[in-house]
């Protein structure tokens, strides 16, 4: 509730109230299941600073502004005025800000003794954006490891946050950081705890520490059209091919697979993304070099990017349906030789 409005104001309009989706009401409503004693604000203030940005998801929309809830402080709520949406000229709420969306916005004013928080969605740029994202990302895997903890032991979390996660975020600036030196040199967070703790629950830290924070490969892919229809023909699109994969690092093995000619697949996994992306972009450079001076061609149909498990599916099923393509012209070659 915005510290704008007065109580006369509050009682002269009835607020207009976007229904959810069944997707984005579980999404925004799925704490409120949990057992209130696994409920906790992820930071030592009970309330935002006025400028920080912090991370909300809008819960309803009304005539003034847009009702949020706080979601790293425990879902509290807040509002977005309206003419705080958006610079611009406001034509539709629903383009600007819609039910159930997560949003990034800066705090204005905060009310401690009311609980009233006004927030500002046009004053934080998509550069500030993309930075707090990172920090609240951090945030939320150390929420989620204090939490899954809490649950296994059956103790509240705003305990588990007063022994751990707080005296870590004031001694190494962020928790996830001391989390992340937790995997090579646990002792060193211990040791900057206020008191110690039982020997089950560092056990149980540190496994889901591990379980969560353990580096995972990454999937890079991009999709070429690869052609000869010159005199060499498949044995230069085969030496092209072989080009790509000669680029390959000790780290980084890039493999070429056909999909259906002309169309070729290059895949790696790498633990860093830049690094697979830079050296992916290269083994094309090499195969356009060497297919051209065969007179042939490279059409990039996907550039290099980091691929999800949905995308490898789609792959597998495109794969798949050329194989068996190719079973059946084999089949009908053979029946006509009889």
């Amino acid at each position: 509730m915005s510290s704008s409005e007065s109580e006369g104001e509050l009682e002269s309009y009835t607020p207009t109230i976007e229904v959810m989706d069944e997707e984005a009401l579980d999404k925004s409503t799925s704490n409120l299941s949990l057992n209130p004693k696994f409920l906790c604000r992820m930071y030592e203030n009970q309330y935002p600073e006025v400028n920080d940005l912090v991370m909300v998801t809008v819960k309803r929309i009304a005539e003034m502004g847009a009702y949020v809830s706080l979601m790293e402080y425990n879902n509290i709520e807040g509002m977005v005025l309206l003419s705080e949406l958006s610079r611009r000229r406001i034509r539709s709420v629903q383009r600007l800000i819609r039910v159930g969306k997560t949003e990034v916005v800066a705090v204005l004013r905060v009310d401690k003794d009311k609980g009233y928080i006004d927030l500002s969605k046009k004053r934080v740029s998509p550069e500030e954006a993309e930075k707090f994202e990172e920090k609240y990302n951090k945030s939320k895997t150390v929420h989620s490891i204090l939490r899954h903890v809490a649950e296994k032991n059956d103790m509240d979390l705003e305990q588990l946050y007063e022994k751990v996660g707080w005296p870590l975020y004031r001694t190494f600036g962020h928790a996830f950081d001391a989390f992340k030196m937790a995997l090579n040199e646990p002792e060193k967070i211990w040791a900057a705890l206020p008191e110690k703790l039982d020997e089950s629950i560092k056990d149980e830290i540190l496994q889901s520490i591990v379980r969560r924070l353990t580096p995972q490969k990454l999937k890079i892919r991009a999709d070429v059209e690869v052609a000869c229809f010159d005199y060499e023909g498949i044995d230069a699109v085969k030496r092209a091919l072989a080009a790509g994969e000669a680029v390959s690092t000790e780290e980084i093995q890039i493999k070429a697979k056909l999909v259906a000619p002309p169309l070729y697949v290059l895949m790696t996994q790498c633990m860093e993304k830049s690094k697979g992306l830079e050296l992916m972009a290269q083994a094309i450079e090499q195969i356009e070099t060497v297919i051209k001076a065969a007179n042939g061609q490279i059409v990039i149909k996907m550039k290099p990017k980091a691929v999800s498990e949905s995308d490898d599916k789609v792959l597998d099923a495109l794969m798949k349906k050329s194989e068996m393509d190719n079973a059946e012209v084999s089949g009908d070659e053979d029946h006509s030789e009889l």
